[in-house]
């Protein structure tokens, strides 16, 4: 072998060299032909590598550090979730933009989902008046983007990175009839709440009507069921009224400063 001829990899012999990368150890026919330096400088490459896990473990990372470093000075917030679907002369809609409007009025920044129908109405009251209205999207096929009464926006390629800003930077969620979505969120809050992940978090379900049927549910067959303690139904408030919900979040901390 001269010494213009590579050194043939992967054999198959146990003594073959190998090759540490950072905390990962290679050997043999895992051993690659070119090193990271080699590829990184080489002009002309696939780009099959922007999809690969070890990439998207950093794209988390860049979400997480991007939501942090925008979120982190917001103060008092609470969250609002509701359908998309809601239409403007939905009455669903009205109560949304009186909730957004009291939240930002008691001195809350109020954070939805970014997008159109129930999320819209919210950012549109606290929009109105005059308050702090953040999004948080979500790339999806059939979203058209932030609403246009959003002031601060994040869109997000991961719901989890998503659930966390909402959870970290949220003092509670007054939720609107929704379906799949909401339900997603109103039970990932419970959840934590009772394995007491997150303490003192209030949950309002607003329209009694919409939500009843959820709440005899849980407390016919679930509670009577064993799977759940009173407590855990306890969290949940239930009305009509946007100034009761907006009670229920400040009573657990009081009126923000």
């Amino acid at each position: 072998m001269t010494d213009h001829q590579p050194e043939p990899i992967g054999t198959g012999s146990p003594h073959e060299d190998r090759r540490q990368t950072g905390p990962v150890m290679l050997r043999r026919h895992k051993v690659p032909v070119t090193t990271t330096d080699q590829r990184l400088l080489e002009a002309h490459q696939p780009n099959e590598w922007l999809h690969a896990d070890p990439w998207r473990v950093m794209r988390i990372q860049s979400e997480f550090v991007e939501g942090f470093g925008t979120l982190s000075e917001l103060g008092p917030a609470a969250a609002v979730f509701g359908s998309a679907r809601t239409r403007p002369d939905d009455p669903a809609y009205a109560i949304g933009v009186e909730v957004g409007r009291l939240l930002a009025e008691a001195g809350y920044a109020v954070i939805t989902g970014g997008g159109p129908g129930a999320m819209e109405a919210a950012n549109k009251g606290a929009f109105e008046a005059k308050g702090t209205s953040v999004g948080l999207g979500i790339e999806l096929p059939f979203e058209t983007g932030l609403n246009e009464y959003v002031d601060l926006g994040i869109n997000f390629r991961y719901f989890f990175a998503r659930k966390v800003m909402f959870l970290k930077y949220s003092r509670g969620f007054i939720v609107l009839p929704g379906g799949f979505g909401t339900l997603d969120e109103l039970f990932e809050a419970v959840t934590l709440a009772q394995t007491q992940k997150v303490t003192e978090f209030p949950i309002v379900l607003m329209g009694v009507t919409y939500w009843q049927g959820l709440i005899d549910w849980l407390r016919d067959t679930v509670l009577e069921g064993g799977m759940i303690s009173p407590s855990d139904l306890d969290r949940l408030v239930l009305t009509d009224d946007p100034h009761e919900a907006v009670r229920a979040i400040r009573s657990y901390e009081g009126p923000p400063a």
